[in-house]
């Protein structure tokens, strides 16, 4: 049973392997360029920074197998209560139900940290995965933007899904503690 913990910066090389499979092999980044160990360590410091939960996902060898983040879903400071989740498997680790424990998990932090409506933004409408693990975790779907990215000499959609956290939309948000 894996370990669902918060990251670590002993944890960056991990992190940037799993992540640079995704980049150079998946649809669900369109980055096209892997950035070095020194850009993912700078991202989650960001995301830290912002009071929001950076996790991975860590098996009984110690081998980190997956790893999840929220960040703000614009920069701009109304979006402060939206979040946009990011969750990313090693290869070897696919298929065994980690994507569903980080992303509960990551539900839950965020809302402690007072995310009131997470988002997910998932690159190519096929990703039948990613898809599939949102709706199973309690997110609907809200719309699909067509052909916004072009990766692997072809255009691919967005998929937009939604879950409101605690009480969502229903009472004025406060600031964590």
């Amino acid at each position: 049973m894996p370990n669902i913990r918060p990251s670590t910066v002993a944890d960056i090389p991990a992190i940037t392997a799993i992540y640079r499979h995704h980049v150079l092999h998946g649809t669900g980044t369109f980055e096209v360029d892997p950035p070095s160990e020194q850009d993912m360590l700078a991202r989650r410091a960001d995301v830290l920074a912002r009071g929001l939960p950076y996790l991975v996902a860590e098996g009984e060898d110690g081998q980190i197998l997956g790893f999840t983040y929220a960040n703000w879903f614009k920069p701009r400071p109304a979006y402060r209560f939206s979040a946009e989740d990011s969750i990313y498997i090693a290869d070897s680790a696919r298929g065994q139900g980690l994507g569903r424990k980080l992303l509960d998990a990551l539900s839950q932090q965020a809302e402690a940290a007072g995310v009131r409506k997470l988002l997910a933004v998932i690159g190519d409408s096929a990703n039948a995965g990613s898809i599939g693990v949102h709706r199973a975790a309690g997110f609907t779907e809200i719309g699909v933007m067509r052909s916004v990215g072009w990766k692997f000499d072809r255009w691919l959609d967005i998929v937009l899904m939604e879950k409101s956290l605690g009480d969502g939309d229903t009472t004025p948000p406060v600031a964590p503690q």
